[in-house]
């Protein structure tokens, strides 16, 4: 890879960095606080790039012409009189060809653009909420039903057993996942800094039970605390319980994490 073609690449790297940054995109990867730290990145990609092509492709300056004559190699030539930067064959040096696999991530943003991590991502990793919690939650949102989160409702159906949910109904909203006993599973993916640091609330439900519904179909769910709990066979911790009393199918919300 020479010089044109590292910089053409970083000119696509940036681009995709920039293009996944101003549109949604970049939220299933990243927490969308990033955003403005995805941008500035890309921008400096970009930059990096166009200057390189510059200097790369500017009209050497005529004073740099070496001189001619004399019985001893040109200024700047290496032995046998080839420039130092001539591997012998009439061609500079290249860089490493590893460089070349920066096209990966420019075409999976550009081309495939890879999903939110979903269902599958539920079934490799344990629930997120293995150890002990805060225990003093604040009062439910107003309304009737309440909207939390999945994490919301999880944490405060296992680690006070309901006691500030009470007989109030709550809407939660996530996505089919299938559960340990072969029934579904609500799950929500929650994040750190990035999709890598991803895990799983996993929510199990009774009464309405949605079925028939594939994996990573995304649903909003309204019903009351349960006091029933089950146990992730990934990691042995407990999955707390939400008794629904209706749901409906939902698109996919613009952030998929919590």
């Amino acid at each position: 890879m020479n010089r044109q073609a590292q910089a053409v690449v970083l000119l696509l790297l940036g681009g995709a960095v920039v293009r996944a940054s101003v549109t949604d995109l970049y939220l299933r990867y990243v927490k969308e606080g990033l955003r403005p730290f995805l941008i500035a990145a890309g921008l400096v990609l970009i930059a990096a790039a166009v200057m390189t092509l510059w200097y790369d492709l500017r009209p050497a300056p005529r004073g740099d012409a070496p001189a001619s004559g004399g019985d001893g190699p040109a200024s700047g030539s290496g032995s046998g009189g080839q420039p130092e930067d001539d591997d012998g064959h009439g061609h500079g040096h290249h860089g490493p060809r590893v460089g070349w696999l920066l096209l990966l991530p420019v075409l999976g943003l550009l081309l495939v653009a890879p999903p939110a991590l979903g269902s599958y991502a539920v079934g490799q990793a344990g629930t997120a909420l293995a150890g002990q919690q805060q225990s003093d939650y604040p009062p439910l949102p107003p309304g009737d039903p309440a909207p939390v989160t999945v994490l919301d409702y999880a944490s405060r159906a296992l680690f006070e057993r309901g006691a500030s949910i009470g007989e109030r109904r709550v809407r939660l909203t996530g996505f089919i996942a299938p559960g340990p006993d072969g029934q579904p599973i609500l799950a929500r993916m929650v994040l750190s800094c990035c999709a890598a640091d991803g895990r799983p609330v996993k929510l199990g439900m009774t009464g309405d039970v949605p079925l028939g519904l594939p994996p990573d179909t995304w649903v909003e769910v309204t019903g009351r605390y349960s006091d029933r709990v089950g146990r992730d066979p990934v990691n042995d911790a407990e999955i707390p319980y939400l008794a629904v009393e209706s749901w409906r199918e939902v698109p996919a919300p613009r952030n998929p994490y919590e």
